[in-house]
């Protein structure tokens, strides 16, 4: 599907994501843009910067200027500004034995993006993969604020293990994963199942397999799925057992209907993550 207002929505969303996922307010932002003007109409790069207007409004963001090149290859993207205490950083590793993982959008963007290029993807999936994509992360991190969440981070291109695995490396903790409460978006296994798995989601794999246990009950097709590489994916919060109920029944009291807990934190094995 090539939208560009649609483009530019994920893009800004993506973007504004990080200052999220760190506990922080987006203010300000800049548009970061190099666009094939001899190849491409002047209102394609129009309809990307209104889409990415779109959700700095909705996320009360300034747009303060930006830079443009003309090149080969359409970029869009956004370099933004936040705000947060010192003392209230949410940072990855400080994860603490006991605390549940709170998942906050379904997985399967890349294998989606993936069918979408080969014709195969039905009007579903895109639509909730594109709805997923473009939807900030705002709401989920104003909820998240209410809560004593110990570590965050957003999900994109290492896919979720390979986020996870930043959480794990460097804490002293380890990881339980409940794969079947992991939330996916429609279709995703049928065609992960049929081999439209991006290349990024095997590179992910390789490169973090080392510190898996995977039980061989899992289906290595949902092990495929939870290392697909993201775009503008959902938070990943950490957060003390007793408060994750509260905490999964307000994301979905506003409208994140996708929340699921999706893992514990453990004393051991150190730094490792077994999938379940």
């Amino acid at each position: 599907m090539d939208d560009p207002y649609s483009f530019g929505q994920i893009a800004a969303a993506n973007a504004l994501s990080d200052i999220y996922a760190m506990g922080g307010v987006p203010k300000t932002a800049m548009n970061l843009v190099a666009f094939p003007v001899k190849d491409m109409e002047i209102s394609v790069l129009r309809s990307i910067i209104e889409g990415g207007l779109v959700k700095m409004r909705e996320a009360g963001v300034v747009l303060v200027g930006g830079h443009s090149i003309e090149d080969s290859e359409l970029k869009y993207g956004l370099s933004v500004t936040g705000i947060i205490h010192p003392s209230r950083v949410l940072v990855k590793r400080n994860i603490r034995p006991g605390d549940r993982l709170v998942l906050t959008k379904p997985l399967g963007t890349g294998i989606i993006n993936t069918a979408i290029k080969g014709g195969l993807a039905s009007t579903e999936s895109i639509e909730k993969a594109v709805y997923s994509m473009a939807e900030l992360n705002k709401t989920a991190a104003e909820v998240m604020e209410r809560y004593p969440v110990n570590a965050c981070t957003d999900i994109t291109g290492f896919g979720f293990l390979g986020h996870l695995a930043e959480m794990v490396i460097g804490s002293g903790r380890s990881v339980k994963v409940f794969s079947a409460s992991a939330p996916v978006l429609p279709d995703t296994i049928s065609l992960a199942s049929m081999g439209l798995v991006p290349a990024g989601a095997f590179n992910n794999k390789k490169f973090r397999i080392h510190m898996m246990d995977i039980s061989p009950e899992v289906d290595p097709v949902l092990i495929d799925v939870l290392f697909d590489p993201q775009t503008s994916g959902g938070l990943l919060i950490s957060v003390p057992e007793a408060h994750a109920p509260g905490l999964l029944a307000s994301l979905r009291d506003a409208g994140i209907a996708d929340a699921a807990v999706v893992g514990e934190v453990t004393e051991g094995p150190e730094e490792k993550i077994t999938v379940e």
